[in-house]
């Protein structure tokens, strides 16, 4: 068997959750690279977290890596970035990572500004005719036009840009009701001196619970390993956070292969490699809307581990033991539940038949929490993930939208 080093980039829950994926997989602790001391990585049994200086510059990134990649020559090093701007950087400098023997399980940058523009993935569903919402490509500065979709999700084109930019009361993501209030959110964008693209869709009405994910495995020859649905149950609601899955049940492949299909034939017309996150929402008629790419495994990535398809074991297969893809990507059917808030917090924002659900999976041991794992054994650590939990009831409740269910704010 391989002996696999993991490098990971950044410190979110979804750093941890790939660093429990490699320790249940491989037995392995992860060397987390973070420049503060963030709560889900912190005090944890299964990280080796190194903070350091300077990690948002490429060549101080790159440099952390190889450091890391030489302390264990007998080792094969693979580095993954838990956020878009990261894996922007490794897909840029792979070929000076691979050259020293690190696995970067990631497309290089032209397929990755090509798949992960929200404005060229819109053109890319119209060419392959995905079901994608009506979609308007502006600039803050240019004249809006007269049919511009209303109400509309406005989103930067580009991330991993937009993230850097400094603006007060800003949201990765904005519902915006008409022209007026579009053309005063591009006013305060044009003065903060932003000049990338914005993503205006039409607004697919819809709750949290019409939200959906599909994850995908691409090996390095860009053929597909693994399919696997998810239909989000609950999303955050804060500024920083909008948009992101806090709960979802994985499987049911079969009831969803027209979806499943549409994916694969997106991802397969990209040359995708790797791990990829597609955003959907159901529509009033049924079927499901594409959003976005996330090119890597999310925020909610273990979700896939937990429904019994180990995002490390595929990273492995895939790029360190060049294991062939199956003739066709495996698709998960059996029925989990992921979710990083409380089950009674859960419950809170459910309608009945959802509250069914999640009975049936907790009764069935199918529910998942990347929080609670038997590894760590620390008192510190348990106090935080206490904390944790206890902190989302006060998020839900300061930012949930009025309603059990609420209004997702994306598509």
């Amino acid at each position: 068997m391989t002996t696999i080093r993991p490098i990971i980039l950044g410190g979110d829950l979804g750093a941890y959750a790939t660093a429990r994926a490699f320790h249940e997989a491989r037995g392995v602790r992860s060397v987390v690279l973070t420049g503060v001391r963030t709560g889900p990585v912190a005090d944890s049994a299964i990280v080796d977290l190194r903070i350091l200086d300077g990690l948002e510059h490429p060549d101080a990134a790159v440099r952390a890596v190889l450091d890391v990649a030489a302390e264990a020559p007998g080792t094969r090093p693979i580095v993954l970035g838990s956020a878009d701007w990261y894996v922007e950087l490794l897909g840029a400098r792979r070929d000076e990572l691979a050259a020293a023997g690190v696995i970067v399980p990631y497309p290089g940058p032209e397929l990755l500004a090509r798949a992960t523009d929200k404005a060229a993935f819109s053109r890319l569903c119209d060419e392959l005719g995905i079901p994608h919402p009506r979609t308007v490509v502006l600039r803050a500065d240019e004249p809006i036009p007269s049919d511009v979709p209303a109400p509309c999700v406005v989103k930067a084109a580009s991330s991993a840009a937009f993230h850097a930019l400094e603006l007060d009361g800003k949201n990765k993501v904005e519902f915006l009701a008409d022209r007026n209030e579009l053309g005063a959110y591009f006013g305060r964008v044009a003065a903060a001196g932003y000049g990338g693209e914005f993503v205006v869709q039409e607004h697919v009405p819809g709750a949290d619970s019409d939200m959906a994910a599909v994850n995908a495995c691409y090996g390095p020859d860009g053929r597909g390993h693994l399919l696997l649905f998810g239909q989000v149950l609950l999303e955050e609601h804060t500024p920083n956070g909008r948009g992101n899955s806090v709960a979802q049940i994985t499987g049911g492949g079969a009831a969803h292969a027209p979806t499943l299909e549409h994916a694969r034939r997106l991802l397969s017309a990209l040359g995708w490699t790797g791990f990829a996150n597609l955003d959907l929402k159901r529509g009033p008629d049924g079927t499901y809307y594409f959003l976005e790419l996330n090119p890597r495994v999310g925020r909610s990535g273990y979700a896939v581990t937990a429904a019994g398809y180990n995002v490390a074991d595929w990273y492995v297969r895939a790029f360190a033991d060049g294991e062939p893809a199956p003739a066709e990507p495996v698709e998960g059917t059996a029925e989990h539940l992921f979710t990083v808030v409380p089950l009674a917090l859960l419950r809170r924002y459910l309608p009945e038949h959802l509250r069914a659900r999640v009975r049936r999976l907790r009764r069935a041991g199918a529910v998942t929490n990347p929080y609670y794992y038997r590894a760590e054994h620390g008192a510190r650590r348990w106090l935080y993930v206490a904390g944790a939990m206890v902190n989302q009831f006060r998020k839900f409740a300061a930012y949930h939208p009025t309603g059990t269910t609420g209004t997702s704010e994306r598509g």
